[in-house]
């Protein structure tokens, strides 16, 4: 086992899903910033820190999260909003998803954990995506308030990013994209209405039933406020779309990698570190798509008002140069630029970074190694379509005369 294998592994899920733009960004990477036609590529971490926090964003230009966004949920959400629209549905998001939020989501995924990782225990391996699936898709249910079977949630949420994910990437439109796109996001919301209705509200009600068991309802309140003068229906898929994808993603990805390298031993000794090292180098959102809504620059580079900028977030932490060491793991301010920065920061980073200390932690007694790996082709973000891994074998101890 070593990081080269664990790197030569993870470079798969690139290669076997968009092999096209992964051989155009690694060409490149050795510049701060490349400009092709209307497009710049950002590589340099203060190029991708300016684009980000210097340089002002059409948030709802074409081939950008933001008019991904408004196609699945209607519009005015988030990622399409500008002004106190955005600074407000951002804090109410934040609250929601803060360190009072995610405690108490906290045992949803910790008794599934328990539950699915048991096997291992038998000698019996698991797939780590089906387990990434029902976390993510039991923690976005309670977050929303819905009842819905988590893996038929995460599949929904997962079909309508898949559907909607070649948007992002520059080239040739193809028929019918859009349309699977509409219908497969129509898909989850009407899966969200029907699990908001089981427990007796309406879809526009997902969201404030995610406060009605806490003391106090300050995560109905904050999620309530989140989403104030825009859809619910459509800040629930948002969000279910958001969390799911990442953690399908990021986690198989993470674990993987933590296997091949064997790094189990810092779960118990630097917990944190790992997390923050795993999530830095497989950056389970690797590039940002936006456009730029007015001219300025990018580590000196010049940016046109209409320029498409490609900001290539695994590149900004140097994952692709420095492996994870978590007895001495990169500045903080580094690795968390893999959650974006400034106003357009993720306010799910809290969540996702616990989510995977946790697996982590519940993972490492068995120590797991990777049995199988298959890459997912058409998933919205590179990851594995199966993980298989089951625990090393403890040796057998001597009898005694």
């Amino acid at each position: 086992m070593s990081q080269e294998r664990a790197r030569r592994r993870d470079r798969q899920v690139y290669l076997r899903s968009h092999p096209v733009l992964f051989a155009l960004l690694a060409a490149t990477r050795g510049r701060v910033a490349v400009r092709i036609g209307g497009t710049v590529i950002a590589h340099s971490r203060q190029a991708y820190v300016d684009a980000l926090t210097r340089i002002p964003l059409d948030r709802t230009a074409e081939g950008t999260t933001g008019a991904a966004a408004g196609r699945l949920t209607g519009g005015g959400l988030l990622f399409d909003q500008d002004g106190d629209d955005h600074r407000g549905t951002r804090r109410g998001l934040a609250e929601s998803l803060g360190a009072d939020g995610v405690q108490r989501l906290r045992p949803v995924w910790t008794e599934l954990l328990d539950r699915r990782l048991a096997p291992l225990a038998d000698g019996r391996p698991i797939d780590l995506v089906d387990v990434a699936a029902e976390l993510s898709g039991a923690t976005a249910a309670a977050l929303l308030g819905v009842s819905c079977d988590p893996r038929e949630l995460a599949a929904a949420a997962r079909a309508a990013a898949t559907a909607g994910a070649r948007e992002h990437l520059p080239g040739l439109p193809f028929p019918g994209r859009r349309r699977a796109a509409r219908l497969a996001a129509e898909r989850l919301d009407d899966l969200l209405a029907a699990g908001a209705q089981t427990r007796g509200g309406s879809s526009r009600d997902a969201l404030t039933a995610a406060g009605d068991e806490t003391p106090g309802g300050s995560s109905r309140d904050a999620l309530t406020a989140a989403g104030a003068g825009s859809s619910r229906d459509g800040l629930a898929a948002m969000l279910a779309v958001a969390a799911i994808n990442t953690t399908v993603a990021g986690l198989p990805r993470a674990v993987a990698w933590c296997a091949d390298a064997d790094l189990w031993g810092y779960a118990a000794t630097h917990p944190e570190a790992l997390t923050s090292e795993l999530l830095r180098v497989t950056a389970p959102t690797p590039l940002l798509p936006r456009v730029a809504a007015a001219a300025g620059t990018v580590d000196g580079h010049p940016v046109r008002a209409g320029d498409r900028l490609i900001l290539i977030a695994r590149h900004a932490v140097e994952a692709h140069r420095r492996n994870p060491f978590p007895a001495e793991p990169a500045d903080p301010r580094t690795a968390q630029l893999v959650f974006g920065a400034g106003p357009h920061a993720c306010p799910g980073a809290r969540l996702a970074r616990l989510q995977l200390t946790d697996t982590l932690t519940a993972l490492a007694p068995y120590r797991p190694v990777v049995r199988a790996a298959r890459p997912d082709r058409h998933s919205a973000l590179p990851g594995w379509r199966t993980l298989i891994v089951s625990a090393t074998p403890q040796p057998r101890r001597g009898r005694t005369a």
